[in-house]
């Protein structure tokens, strides 16, 4: 039956249960729904917008559970409908919209399908949008003779999934002939030569989801025994570092929110699946779209800005971005690029957020084009009439073809690690166990290996919505606790591990067994949908699930170990020895029944053919008026003519441009602009080892390309990564733009110190090509595969891991076909030496100090496939590249030789928008301090060519690899020696410039009329051209935050500058509190060695994702520290009597479902033993407590501070009706957004144990939260407030609390909630900023508050 709970904010919550409701239940459910009323009714009049019936959502799998938590039985789903009037917006991949709800809302009118024997494999393979090709269907006749018998449809349908494009990566291994030669290697080969002759620190390459290189010794800090609650104790570990990255182009596509969330998530179950189990430590992430035509939205009136004052835009007025109408607008087949932007940056951040992933750098580019050059040529042939690909004649023109990311790139990638014992997979042996942990099945993501492998739109909208899947990051952190607590014990009983992906339990239980074979019990597989035929059950792709082999004799121990996470396991098969792989019912019927070699072993090889075609792209032409104004020619569209267009028949048009207007239209590029839409969403501190992310600077600005997370808790060894593109210089030239997406990432890599130089680096290759849509493509990407391969072979590094989808082509239903451009997107990573000397692009605005030009190209300075082409609508064929790279290895070990030596003040690279852009960047996050820049020597140097004058625009707007860094004079002799040892030339451009906000630069006057040595002077309005940087960041903003937060945001983000006040006896030593982080005993067995040790615990919900580093902070200021689960508390296995303090994490406790922390909050106050546990807890005199984040929300809730005093504290969940004017509650943040941000907070004068000692401090702090508003609705003076906001505005309040609060505490001191996240800035190197001048502090004045708490507790 169906029970209907009208909301106060009048949407309806339908809770499916298998009785009669009692009014106990009733109750409860009114208090988890947060005080709806259970209404009479069957059924409900009106238009309602609700899920899909046939789709439980993850909202429901969640809500449910904290039902189930509460001890109420019988509820089987809970989904919630929204009242709807007249034409409603939603989502109808996910959504539907109902009239009227009824009793038969969750019914499924669909019986499960019988076993089909598929007759017609021809006919099955379009029905069912397979995607096999002739020879796979030929193949799969052949399969019929041999087992005389036709194919099942779980079969072909399965087959279909393993065997696509998408899983097999057959053009990777296929063969290529072009231009009638059969190429010598395959994609795949030339691929695994670079780690053949350069291995380096790999230790396992090709073989698995990721791949390993060596890492350092580091400590591991985790409990001794996971199967209960039991103490950290810290051991250490021979690391291995990992790598990988996933695209997730074509989901992303149709399902944006949704697609990059299970991109995000099969990324990291790919880590999670390395070897025999690894931990995953922090993201990436790349979006590409075509352009979000921002222009309509450009200004903005003053009167809706906050202050009621002008706002920037209005101030400014900036270049319309007339490069988004270079095409049309589409009829788009799903979403908007500009709906792709957001709904996709949202799902992976969501996902990483609440599964507690730090995203810590990434990448954008938009990008459109269509060029009106003469046509390509094939040889000396003119194709414009040639049709050598089956498309039609004026489609071969270049003037036809369409370019743009209509089907997008979503590139989800990462670093992790884990210990060398575990890296490598061991052998199957018959009778180990299969295991599925994970949720159920449900009728989602069918197919996506096929379709995802051919051209989106080629099938229609119900198969292709069919394939996408749904994301529940919940479940898989669940999962991964499992995982990462069998790769913390001293022997991991894993044989082997995959992560459920494409082709769901087919594809990866079937590789789980390949060497062996294996057979599953369908009746033991977890199913969410009883209608599901075997079909689906077998191959639908239900994300968040992950398959094991376990020795028999260890299976109940692990089992024990995922009820206490709460994390389903299923046994559901085991290994068998034969060879053979099949699916088996309850009746003993087999829906799949083959060997492993008919799967995998002998399927057709693919055959690429293609020929050789030249595409030439109009040139970036100008004239130079003066040093400040010069014209741009272009060929003016309105005169193309219906057949091939030559230069002679197109006329030209000029604009005659400044540089500072130019300036303006490149840095609202996407790919160039301000990126803060999308850090200022994603948690870049979650875990506590990032030591660097994007946003730097006193005014926290996405300014770094490089991210660095350290492997262990002591802050020293890391892990550095960075991503690397060209797909606009690729196209000119696909060898260039490989070799620039490897010198990219590099050059974002150099300001890591690396272990061993460049052979600490490895590459991740990721191919997004649109192979077979035109002649000349698949040559392409065979050239560009080869230029890479050659160019990391002369460099010494390896390629061990990638990626390809190579069907980057959208169709429409007019027939309409839009290319996106071939992109290979490239991720580093390598192991740091010290995580505290990562150099920054802020400038250090110090008067005796000089800016350096360190070029890594050996190439002279070409404006093809740069930002300032793009601005203008063109490609252009003269791209740079680089020429030596001998000598860019010898600059790359130079920078970090400086690096090393500590002579590096700030560095950034040159990349998309030129060195112009990198020099305005380095002064952006600052609140004061200029540049002067002299450009005579770089430009004498990069333009050698007798009789041609030096060229400005070239200079300044050229993206050709280089760096510039800052350096102190103190240095300057030894630096100009060390760079003449080394080879490396350089360049002096200029100095800091103190009390000014201009760049002043200095030049040769570039028009040809100008006398010889003339020089003029160009200024730059430094804070004018940062609101023009932001202005884009600022309108995507306003997609995603609501009232009026973005503007807000835009007005203040550069008047609310970092400020850090310290406690005038703070020393940043270690020794000041008597801390030693290797205070622990070689055997070091937990707290038994040490009984003297005041003892404190962790308390964790599944979804919490804050635990260690709260634990190590507890750990370091002194405490033995208990792990301990919610199940801990219900089973009553753990009491809490041993322990003086708790702290209640930070995360996202059953994914906020409901209200952050109330099904935590539930757990409690409905489940006796979880009850009486904490209730006897705060009845005690020597208890502390703390509640961060997630665990705040969950203090609030349960009553535990406000205006209490020290006797009504432990009266859970109870308020005082008489205090309920006064009473605290938690809401969503004004933005009604996730905020991360780095920010200062103000300790006023307070009787906490805790922060007492603090009062008067203002420090640095991370928030991440979506539900962080502070409701105080009584007087300021009525509540105990031990933590403010420096700024009364957003976003330095990042959620609105009253009175600007961000920490509370009872009114004895004792017992303490707080949004912001101390324990991820007790280190320097966790700091976003940290006051130069206190660079060698240990640790910063938060690890005081976890001392104070440690000495009150030795006192009682």
């Amino acid at each position: 039956m169906i029970f209907f709970f009208k909301t106060p904010q009048q949407s309806v919550i339908a809770t499916e249960m298998d009785h009669q409701l009692t009014q106990q239940e009733t109750d409860e459910l009114s208090w988890l729904y947060g005080g709806a009323q259970l209404l009479t009714a069957e059924t409900l009049e009106g238009q309602y917008v609700g899920p899909r019936r046939e789709m439980v959502t993850p909202w429901s799998t969640n809500a449910v559970e904290i039902t189930q938590n509460m001890g109420l039985h019988g509820i089987s789903r809970i989904e919630e409908y929204f009242p709807v009037a007249g034409e409603a917006d939603y989502d109808k991949m996910l959504q539907r919209k109902y009239a009227g709800l009824d009793q038969d809302i969750f019914k499924v009118n669909i019986e499960p399908e019988p076993i089909k024997y598929v007759h017609h494999l021809e006919e099955y393979n379009e029905q069912e949008g397979l995607a096999l090709s002739p020879e796979e269907i030929e193949y799969l006749h052949g399969l019929e003779e041999q087992n005389g018998r036709p194919l099942t449809d779980s079969e072909v349908f399965g087959f279909a999934q393993i065997n696509s494009e998408h899983c097999r990566h057959k053009i990777f291994g296929g063969t290529f002939i072009i231009d009638g030669k059969e190429m010598e290697s395959s994609l795949f080969a030339m691929i695994k030569k670079t780690t053949q002759e350069n291995p380096n620190k790999i230790l396992s390459a090709y073989k698995d989801n990721v791949a390993f290189a060596q890492g350092p010794v580091v400590e591991q800090f985790a409990p001794k025994d996971q199967s209960t609650s039991d103490w950290f104790q810290v051991k250490d570990i021979e690391s291995v570092i990992s790598l990988k990255a996933e695209t997730h182009n074509f989901p992303t596509t149709v399902e944006p929110f949704n697609g990059a969330a299970t991109g995000t998530g099969g990324e990291i179950r790919d880590r999670m699946g390395g070897g025999v189990g690894s931990w995953p430590i922090a993201g990436t992430a790349v979006y590409m779209t075509a352009y979000p035509r921002l222009s309509e939205e450009s200004r903005m009136k003053s009167e809706e800005w906050p202050s009621g004052e002008p706002s920037p835009l209005a101030l400014h007025s900036s270049p319309k971005r007339d490069w988004e109408n270079i095409l049309p607008v589409r009829d788009w087949l799903y979403q908007t690029p500009e709906q792709i932007l957001i709904k996709a940056s949202n799902g992976a951040s969501d996902f990483g957020n609440k599964f507690g992933q730090p995203l810590i750098c990434g990448s954008v580019l938009t990008f459109e084009h269509q060029e009106t050059s003469p046509a390509p040529t094939k040889g000396g042939e003119d194709l414009a009439g040639a049709d050598g690909t089956g498309l039609s004649s004026p489609s071969a023109r270049s003037g036809e073809v369409k370019y743009a990311y209509d089907k997008v790139i979503m590139l989800a990638g990462g670093v992790g690690y884990g210990t060398k014992r575990d890296c490598l997979k061991k052998a199957p042996q018959p009778g180990n166990k299969i295991v599925v942990v994970g949720g159920d099945n449900y009728r989602i993501g069918l197919g996506g290996g096929s379709v995802s492998s051919v051209d989106t739109g080629r099938y229609s909208n119900g198969i292709e919505l069919n394939a996408i899947q749904r994301a529940n990051p919940e479940m898989q952190k669940r999962a991964y606790n499992l995982v990462r607590a069998l790769c913390e014990e001293d022997v991991n009983p894993v044989v082997s591990i995959h992560d459920h992906g494409s082709a769901g339990h087919l594809n990866c239980l079937s590789e789980l067994v390949e060497e062996c074979g294996g057979e599953i019990d369908m009746a033991k597989l977890p199913i969410g949908d009883k209608t599901l035929s075997s079909k689906e059950i077998i191959a639908n792709e239900s994300q968040e699930r992950m398959g094991l082999l376990i020795d028999e004799k260890h299976i109940e121990h692990v089992r024990r170990i995922a009820e206490r996470e709460r994390a389903p396991l299923y046994v559901v098969g085991e290994t068998t020895g034969d060879a053979h792989f099949s699916f088996r019912q309850a009746d003993g019927v087999k829906p799949f029944d083959l060997d492993v070699a008919q799967m995998f072993g002998h399927s057709p090889k693919t055959v690429m053919r293609d020929n050789t075609v030249e595409r030439h792209y109009a040139p970036v032409e100008y004239t130079m008026v003066n040093s400040e104004q010069f014209k741009v020619y272009s060929y003016d569209h309105s005169q193309r003519e219906g057949t091939a267009v030559s230069e002679s028949k197109c006329n030209q048009t000029c604009s005659l441009f400044t540089i500072n207007s130019a300036l303006e239209r490149v840095l609202q590029l996407e790919a160039v602009a301000c990126k803060d839409w999308l850090t200022n969403k994603v948690d870049r501190s979650v875990t506590g080892k990032i030591a660097r992310q994007q946003c730097q600077g006193r005014i926290q600005l996405p300014l770094s390309d490089c991210g660095v997370v350290a492997l262990d808790y002591r802050g020293q060894k890391g892990i550095a990564t960075a991503i690397g593109h060209a797909p606009q210089a690729g196209l000119a030239s696909p060898e260039a733009g490989s070799v620039l997406s490897v010198a990219e990432a590099l050059t974002n890599m150099v300001w890591a110190p690396l272990a061993d130089g460049m052979a600490s680096l490895s590459l991740s290759a990721n191919w997004m090509w649109p192979c077979r849509s035109q002649e000349g493509e698949d040559a392409r990407l065979y050239a560009a595969v080869r230029a890479l391969s050659d160019f990391c072979c002369d460099l010494h590094i390896n390629v061990p891991t990638g990626k390809d989808s190579l069907s980057l082509t959208q169709q429409y239903p007019n027939g309409e076909k839009i290319i996106s451009p071939g992109t290979v997107i490239v991720s580093a990573g390598g192991e740091v030496s010290d995580v505290k000397k990562v150099a920054s692009p802020v400038l250090v605005v110090d008067k005796h100090a000089s800016l350096y030009h360190i070029d890594f190209s050996f190439c002279e300075q070409r404006l093809g496939g740069s930002a300032f082409a793009q601005s203008l609508g063109k490609v252009g064929d003269d791209v740079p590249t680089v020429e030596n790279a001998e000598y860019f290895a010898d600059a790359f070990n130079a920078v970090q030789e400086l690096i090393r030596r500590g002579w590096v003040m700030a560095g950034h690279d040159i990349s998309a928008g030129g060195l112009i852009t990198t020099l305005l960047e380095m002064c952006f996050a600052n609140v004061d301090g200029g540049m002067h820049i002299n450009l005579h020597d770089l430009m004498a140097s990069t333009d050698p060519s007798e009789g041609r004058k030096p060229d400005i625009v070239k200079t300044l707007f050229a993206e050709n690899p280089g760096v510039v860094i800052e350096v102190s004079d103190d240095h300057k002799f030894d630096f100009k020696d060390l760079m003449e040892d080394l080879g490396v030339a350089y360049a002096k451009i200029g100095y800091p410039v103190k009390n000014s906000r201009t760049m002043e630069i200095v030049c040769p006057v570039s028009c040809s009329t100008a006398a010889p040595n003339a020089t003029e002077t160009i200024i730059l309005d430094i804070d004018h051209l940062r609101d023009v940087w932001y202005k884009t960041s600022y309108l995507l903003d306003r997609k995603q935050s609501f009232n009026g937060k973005a503007a807000e945001r835009y007005e203040n983000y550069k008047r609310q500058p970092l400020e850090m006040v310290f406690p005038k006896d703070f020393t940043g030593r270690l020794s000041q509190y008597g801390l030693n982080p290797g205070r622990r005993k070689k055997n070091d067995q937990g707290a038994g060695s040490r009984p003297q040790a005041p003892k404190a615990a962790i308390i964790r919900e599944k979804g919490t994702n804050g635990e260690r580093e709260m634990a190590y902070s507890l750990y370091l200021a002194g405490f033995d520290v208990k792990d301990v689960m919610m199940t801990d508390l219900i089973s009553g296995r753990e009491t809490l009597d041993e322990v003086n303090m708790i702290v209640f994490c930070g995360g996202f406790s059953n994914s906020d479902v409901l209200g952050s922390a109330k099904g935590w909050a539930g757990a409690f106050l409905f489940n006796p033993k979880a009850k009486e546990a904490l209730d006897r807890f705060y009845a005690r005199k020597d208890t502390l407590s703390l509640g961060i984040c997630n665990g705040c929300q969950l203090m609030v809730e349960l009553g535990l501070v406000g205006k209490q005093t020290s006797t009504q504290v432990h009266k859970l969940g109870v308020q005082d009706s008489s205090n309920s004017s006064t009473a605290v509650r938690m809401l969503h943040n004004d933005s009604h957004k996730f905020e991360s941000a780095f920010v200062s907070l103000q300790i006023p004068q307070n009787n906490s144990v805790m922060f007492g000692s603090l009062s008067g401090s203002k420090l640095g702090i991370w928030v991440a939260h979506g539900e962080g508003k502070f409701s105080l609705p009584g007087d300021e003076s009525q509540y105990n407030i031990v933590a403010k906001y420096n700024y009364h505005g957003y976003p330095a309040n990042p959620n609105g609390s009253d009175y600007d609060v961000a920490g509370i505490c009872s009114e004895d001191g004792r017992h303490l909630c707080m949004m912001p996240h101390l324990e991820r800035a007790i280190f320097p190197w966790q700091n976003a900023w940290y006051p130069a001048a206190r660079r060698q502090d240990e640790v910063t004045p938060w690890i005081e508050a976890f001392v104070n708490a440690r000495k009150w507790i030795e006192k009682i």
